[in-house]
């Protein structure tokens, strides 16, 4: 049987080494060797196990104090070949497994002393998942639209797959390599002090991985394409309101769900009404002897429809006259806002007045009561 190679040289640090200079040598030498950025190299994969074993004695404060005084001999003895009481499990029979190891390879803070740690399989979820950008688009549509609601046919440009490199954005035949810029974490470490500060490797765009790019999408994975939805538009929507088109935004990369497609509605300003939130309000003109008599008009509504109003006497400018159930569809809930009339009382210049009408208007100032008072508080 060939004999072990020493611990101390499988990690090329010296007996003296800290223990952050073995972990350091330990992470960059398993990037360098791991079997899954070394497919079918039989020479990595032997390499990566005698690294781990290594850092998993050297690691250990207690088993590295009977290795510097036993070698390899303190862990040998009446179960020897086995395995077990080195505590070599799992991977080859060297202890960890490959998820454990890449695990204490990634799980590290982004800030020295702070913040959350993330772990291998959030960063492994972080750039093999991405979920797709989501799209917002504006919509105009008129307040009659807005009343009854309406269904639109937009084109709408998005990212979709890639159908030559089916979105991995490597051309096809081609093989990745290891990141000689992270050396494969996706993360690139800068140092401040006391603090550590971690970013997105700008090389690999958090992959870990080099690949020659597919020339259809230059790398990226998606390529725009340009699609035809139809959107509902429901009855009582306001300018500003949001509407949700699940699945519609760009897709995702690495099988990640694809974003949503978000329509942001635009109502156009009416000729006749005002719209204050599920109201309506519509101005009537009438002149001073309908006010005072009073009177009965016919008011257009947003349906299409008219509605009478009958105007009491003695309105005064101003006055509104309220036709419940006649505004907006209410958008949460169930039921309509109102038509509001607000009475305009026109008073005619001295030009638009005839002889006689104003005659009239002279003997009727005679019999009409004064006000009060002829001034009120602002």
């Amino acid at each position: 049987m060939a004999e072990k190679m020493d611990y101390y040289e499988i990690l090329g640090v010296s007996r003296n080494a800290t223990q952050e200079e073995i972990k350091k040598a330990y992470r960059r030498l398993a990037r360098k060797y791991h079997p899954d950025l070394n497919p079918n190299n039989k020479e990595a994969e032997e390499k990566f196990k005698q690294i781990s074993e290594a850092y998993q004695v050297l690691s250990d404060p207690e088993k590295r104090k009977l290795y510097d005084q036993f070698g390899h001999a303190a862990f040998t003895g009446a179960g020897a070949g086995t395995g077990r009481e080195s505590g070599f499990e799992g991977f080859g029979g060297f202890g960890m497994n490959i998820d454990d190891i890449l695990e204490d390879l990634f799980n590290f803070s982004d800030f020295f002393g702070g913040g959350r740690r993330r772990t291998y399989q959030e960063k492994k979820r972080t750039y093999r998942s991405e979920r797709g950008e989501d799209i917002y688009q504006t919509v105009t549509i008129s307040l009659e639209d807005a009343y009854k609601g309406t269904t639109l046919t937009i084109e709408v440009p998005r990212y979709v797959i890639c159908e030559k490199c089916a979105g991995t954005g490597q051309k096809p035949g081609s093989q990745p390599t290891v990141c000689p810029e992270c050396g494969g974490t996706g993360q690139i470490t800068y140092s401040s002090g006391f603090m550590h500060i971690s970013q997105t490797c700008p090389r690999c765009k958090g992959t870990g991985y080099i690949q020659e790019p597919c020339d259809q999408c230059n790398g990226r994975g998606l390529v725009m394409k340009t699609e035809t939805v139809k959107v509902r538009i429901p009855a009582g929507v306001d300018n500003g309101t949001k509407l949700r088109v699940p699945g519609k935004g760009h897709s995702g990369r690495f099988g990640g769900p694809p974003g949503d497609l978000w329509i942001i509605v635009n109502v156009q300003p009416h000729w006749l009404y005002e719209r204050k939130g599920d109201n309506l309000y519509v101005k009537v003109n009438i002149n001073v002897a309908e006010a005072i008599t009073g009177t009965e008009i016919e008011i257009p509504t947003i349906d299409g429809k008219t509605e009478k109003v009958k105007i009491p006497e003695g309105t005064q400018g101003g006055q509104q006259i309220r036709i419940h159930g006649k505004g907006m569809p209410r958008l949460k809930s169930s039921g309509y806002g109102d038509l509001v009339v607000v009475v305009n009382v026109v008073i005619p210049s001295k030009k638009e007045l005839s002889k006689k009408a104003k005659k009239l208007v002279e003997e009727l100032s005679k019999e009409l009561p004064k006000p009060t008072t002829r001034f009120e508080k602002p």
